[in-house]
């Protein structure tokens, strides 16, 4: 997980009038939000009991004085984002927002970390009390589902490389057509239903991306950054499905109903001008 601190020993007040020990912190905003959350920024907003602003937030994940663990959401999102790039480029930073950025104190983690405090107790979910929210846990690894599938897209947007070069490999054993943009039944009059097997949900993800060009879905479900050779890596989600794709290159669809498989959707007549729609319309990090 990026922008953890090794150094794991700034503080914040805030959290029942104790500090917190931050090993680690992410941006919520509607360009970068913690997938994991929801499909897009106003779910994973709701996930957290937050309001959508269109600022955004900074979640900053810590250890109070007793080990336990807490999520403190602040709105100082440009502080948040400067402590995340020095960290990224192996720089200290101290991270102590000022109280009265604090927008709550959340009990637990949304997100694994593996770092702890030094001189603390092992991380534990904090005594609840009477009204307290049930403490936020990250995904376990053992089931599948939407959180495991929006993770898995994730990590292939980060291994782009590997994944792409794993493709190349195993062109040629790819005899029936399966990850291309246009499998069986996409003819005139076919149906999104009509491919059997996991490409049915395939054509399903691209018809409901291109349904985003005409209707845009909300804010979050398309997002833009960053790729090497003046490219765009996108991100987007809908029900069911995630998509991980180069602007100047193939895509990759994971699917709930297809459990930790990564299903390729080759370059195609179509497929490169979608993407393009898609970056015009997408989120980007400022």
């Amino acid at each position: 997980m990026g922008g953890t601190d090794p150094a794991a020993d700034n503080t914040v007040d805030g959290t029942d009038d104790d500090a917190l020990y931050v090993l680690t912190a992410v941006l919520l905003t509607p360009a970068q939000f913690p997938s994991v959350l929801g499909d897009d920024y106003p779910a994973a907003c709701a996930a957290l009991g937050l309001e959508p602003y269109a600022e955004g937030y900074g979640l900053v994940l810590g250890q109070d004085g007793e080990g336990a663990r807490w999520t403190v959401v602040v709105d100082d999102v440009s502080l948040v984002a400067v402590a995340i790039a020095s960290w990224d480029c192996g720089m200290a930073y101290d991270l102590s927002p000022d109280e009265r950025s604090v927008v709550a104190a959340l009990p637990g983690w949304p997100l694994a970390v593996a770092t702890a405090a030094s001189d603390l107790p092992e991380p534990h979910d904090p005594e609840p009390e009477e009204g307290d929210p049930t403490p936020l846990t990250p995904p376990s690894a053992d089931v599948w589902g939407p959180a495991q599938r929006r993770l898995g897209a994730d990590e292939v947007a980060l291994q782009w490389a590997a994944w792409r070069a794993r493709m190349d490999d195993e062109a040629g054993t790819d005899e029936a057509g399966t990850g291309t943009e246009e499998p069986p039944g996409d003819g005139a009059g076919g149906s999104a239903d009509a491919p059997p097997g996991p490409y049915g949900g395939v054509r399903r993800a691209l018809a409901e991306l291109r349904g985003y060009l005409e209707a845009p879905p909300p804010v979050g479900r398309v997002r833009s950054s960053f790729a090497t050779g003046g490219a765009r890596m996108l991100r987007a989600d809908g029900p069911g499905w995630s998509l991980v794709a180069r602007t100047d290159d193939m895509a990759f669809v994971l699917l709930d109903d297809e459990p930790r498989e990564v299903l390729p959707v080759t370059r195609g007549p179509e497929l490169p001008a979608l993407l393009e729609a898609l970056d015009a319309m997408a989120v980007r990090p400022s």
